[in-house]
């Protein structure tokens, strides 16, 4: 993502701009068994944090028809704070492109880790479940609209 809050050097980001689409506590019922959470449970956030993105912007029903790329960066423990920050980087006729990255932040410490990121693709749907056009990029609804003005 583009928008990052970076440390006073300017070396590695400390996250991105705007807030976050979802903020959360990493529990215990989501972790493998080695401790830490489970994949499945982060990809399952990223896609809850793109699918906001993507509905905010479609104003309407949207499915996920990809999970374009996922990265795991670093790994998340119980009791971290996850952020999710998502934003739209293309759209198509029917379909949007949406970015996203986790960072993770110790409960009781100020810095923050990128953990994961991916991009995902969404698809518009009307009452029939057939996609549907969307607005242009121009036309977007970001979570993040209020944080940048």
């Amino acid at each position: 993502m583009s928008n990052q809050v970076t440390k006073s050097d300017n070396s590695e980001p400390l996250a991105p701009a705007g807030e976050p689409a979802i903020r959360v506590i990493a529990m215990p019922a989501n972790t493998n068994a080695d401790g830490r959470m489970f994949g499945g449970w982060l990809m399952g956030m990223l896609d809850q944090a793109a699918g906001l993105v993507a509905a905010r912007h479609a104003l309407a029903r949207v499915v996920t028809v990809a999970a374009d790329s996922i990265t795991f960066h670093a790994p998340v423990q119980v009791g971290d704070e996850l952020s999710l920050y998502a934003r739209l980087v293309k759209v198509g006729r029917t379909s949007m492109k949406i970015e996203v990255e986790g960072w993770r932040r110790v409960r009781h410490e100020l810095e923050t880790i990128k953990a994961i990121s991916g991009l995902f693709t969404f698809v518009a749907i009307d009452e029939d479940r057939r996609p549907c056009q969307v607005p242009p990029m121009n036309e977007t609804r970001l979570l993040s609209d209020k944080a940048d003005k």
